[in-house]
């Protein structure tokens, strides 16, 4: 006969959860939805509508309208929810404003302040420099009168201004000023003073002619400087003076170089 299975009852484990303390999940919860609900609630307070913008800044040449106008789209936010930095790029985007800073101030108002530009030089016919030798404005309806004028290649503004600097700083400690400095487009320079000479230092060796113009200033031309019409330093080893009312052409240096680019 076939034996018959052996078959053993299995005992059944019995699996126990954890008990859930409801009383202390319901009290946590409520704690979560108080803060949130706080949370929410000071966010909203805090981001209520701007109440006032206040600009701080002693400018000129930007108008009230223009701050007005650039920050008009961000202000209609809330407090809080207003994009600062977006705020400020719109300003400096604003020809005159050389710096903007922008600041909340509780409870409802935006703070501004404006750092205008120097224009220190005029650029070609209607741009204007600033210190640094930037041209932060390409068409201006006023130039003031009294700006030095320079000009030059495209892109050449900050190369004309730094020797228009340099320049002005030893002049200014004779009693002069320059008035005008142009470089063109075969790399000459030429400058002219406030006493209306004119100085042509060519394209070659240009650091080297200022400092020989300067020396031929200090010795030579400042006692009859009211009789020059230019100053030519385009010679290898020295210089020529034109002089006013059909006095003729001297060469200060007594050679019969010919002037050089």
């Amino acid at each position: 006969m076939p034996r018959k299975p052996n078959l053993k009852r299995q005992k059944k484990r019995r699996v126990e959860l954890p008990r859930i303390n409801w009383s202390r999940m319901i009290s946590a919860s409520a704690a979560l939805a108080l803060i949130a609900t706080v949370y929410v609630c000071t966010l909203w307070l805090m981001d209520q509508s701007i109440d006032a913008v206040v600009v701080d800044g002693a400018f000129q040449r930007v108008s009230a309208m223009q701050i007005e106008e650039s920050l008009a789209p961000h202000v209609k936010t809330g407090f809080l929810s207003a994009d600062l930095d977006a705020m400020q790029s719109e300003l400096a985007a604003i020809p005159w404003v050389a710096q903007a800073s922008i600041r909340r101030r509780w409870p409802r108002t935006i703070e501004v302040s404006i750092t205008e530009e120097q224009a220190a030089a005029c650029w070609g016919e209607r741009g204007l420099l600033n210190t640094a030798g930037e041209l932060f404005v390409t068409d201006a309806s006023h130039v003031p009168a009294e700006l030095p004028r320079l000009a030059g290649p495209d892109g050449a503004e900050a190369r004309v201004a730094g020797l228009y600097f340099r320049l002005a700083k030893r002049l200014e400690q004779r009693g002069l000023a320059a008035i005008a400095l142009s470089l063109d487009g075969r790399g000459a320079w030429q400058l002219r003073l406030n006493n209306g000479i004119e100085v042509r230092l060519g394209a070659r060796a240009v650091d080297l002619r200022i400092d020989r113009f300067f020396v031929a200033l200090d010795r030579v031309i400042s006692r009859e400087a009211d009789a020059v019409e230019y100053v030519d330093m385009r010679y290898t080893n020295g210089f020529s003076v034109g002089w006013k009312a059909g006095r003729g052409r001297a060469a200060s240096n007594g050679t019969d170089d010919q002037p050089r680019v």
